[in-house]
């Protein structure tokens, strides 16, 4: 079963947008050695060495071809995942690659790398662990002492989504001005815990990518939960260095640079999660719509 690349960039892209994230060889971004959260780094950018994209249903799943190349992983497996849904998304950001290939623009692509090679070999409950370890020095648990008007605005600005969560949840979380950050429940870390174990191992890398770019559990389960859009989550987690900015200016194309790639990987990751675990039901209509 093929589907041509000019059919995937109408789903895809509405995808890619939605929110309430050699040629016969292993082709993607390749290992880093720098950071355990970051399974995949992007290698240097790569010409464009194929035509058309298009993606197959096999046994494993949907699979992605470039041209008749099927594609790999860094480790040499068969590119496979599990849902249509997500192999359109893949697809496009292949397709939407012009004489270069920008390993770096592709998010989604690392993302199923590292799900299928799992290159730390971690299990799922490791996964868990990390993402809830976060709570720890959760960005928006920290807060200043002064000045008084960024007092007032992280407390504006963060206590709403901190209430939800411990509201949502049933658990405690709170702030504090210590450098020690606050001190979180052992039953929180338990239910928090559970909640995660619900997800598969797939949406699982999606959240703790999520998490590590926000900085924050908190922000993390407000957007997977439709709380938060990505670019509510991302401004939270940038608060004070959007204070900043507001009071002493930009560093030229840097700031912009820094907060439009933010947007792309949470955006990415946040896509991944739910064409990750959503039901097959939700993942007909949106490639219906």
């Amino acid at each position: 079963m093929w589907r041509n690349c000019p059919r995937l960039r109408h789903w895809g892209r509405r995808l890619l947008n939605w929110s309430p994230g050699g040629p016969t060889t292993s082709v993607g971004p390749g290992p880093n050695t720098l950071s355990p959260s970051r399974d995949y780094a992007p290698p240097a950018e790569r010409k464009r060495f194929y035509q058309n994209v298009s993606i197959t249903q096999g046994e494993g799943g949907f699979e992605i071809n470039l041209d008749h190349r099927k594609l790999k992983t860094p480790q040499a497996k068969l590119f496979t995942v599990p849902s249509e849904a997500l192999a359109v998304a893949v697809a496009t950001e292949w397709d939407s690659q012009q004489d270069t290939i920008k390993f770096y623009t592709m998010h989604l692509t690392t993302l199923c790398n590292t799900s299928l090679d799992n290159p730390t070999q971690r299990n799922k409950d490791q996964l868990i662990r990390a993402a809830v370890k976060f709570l720890d020095t959760d960005t928006i648990c920290y807060r200043v002492e002064e000045p008084q008007t960024l007092v007032e605005l992280q407390k504006n600005e963060w206590d709403p989504i901190i209430d939800w969560t411990e509201k949502r949840y049933g658990v405690e979380i709170g702030s504090s001005t210590s450098i020690m950050g606050p001190s979180i429940p052992a039953r929180t870390r338990e239910v928090l815990f559970s909640h995660l174990a619900s997800y598969n191992m797939w949406a699982l890398q999606g959240i703790e990518f999520v998490v590590a770019q926000l900085k924050s559990m908190v922000l993390a389960l407000g957007l997977m939960d439709l709380r938060l859009t990505v670019e509510q989550a991302v401004l939270l987690s940038r608060l004070e260095e959007e204070y900043q900015i507001q009071k002493w200016g930009n560093v030229e194309w840097a700031h912009d640079y820094e907060l439009q790639e933010l947007r792309a990987r949470t955006a990415a990751g946040t896509l991944f999660v739910h064409l990750c675990s959503e039901s097959s039901t939700l993942k007909h209509k949106l490639l219906q719509e």
